[in-house]
């Protein structure tokens, strides 16, 4: 048996379902499927892949990165998230700098926001 071929179901938690729907289906354009019988909230991603919004309104969200989109352009997909209210993170660190949200590393760029329930979701563009 081999996992490359299957499609993926990320898993995040959210405090507040009808706020997270908006967010992912309105602000960063996913189509919604629905909710499964124990409320999660369903979106298809590329592949076949599905993105599970879990209601767990007590847990932590990660502090790290969740859930990363591959773009082919990266001011582009700001810009349009944006128009959209997405809210980018900045970020100032002597090994770490962001310039207009992106910051470029060796093979890529990226760019980092926050759903409402404080999800860390990145964009990045393979250099």
């Amino acid at each position: 048996m081999t996992l490359t071929s299957s499609p993926v179901a990320v898993m995040l938690p959210i405090s507040d379902p009808a706020e997270a729907e908006e967010f992912y289906a309105e602000r960063l354009g996913l189509p919604f499927e629905g909710a499964n019988s124990e409320q999660s909230l369903l979106f298809r991603l590329s592949g076949g892949s599905q993105l599970v919004l879990l209601p767990r309104p007590d847990q932590e969200p990660s502090p790290s990165t969740a859930l990363s989109f591959e773009v082919a352009d990266i001011a582009s997909a700001i810009a349009d998230l944006k128009d959209r209210g997405v809210t980018f993170e900045d970020y100032d660190l002597p090994d770490f700098k962001t310039v207009d949200h992106v910051c470029v590393m060796a093979s890529e760029k990226a760019a980092w926001f926050k759903d409402p329930a404080g999800n860390v979701l990145c964009l990045h563009q393979n250099l």
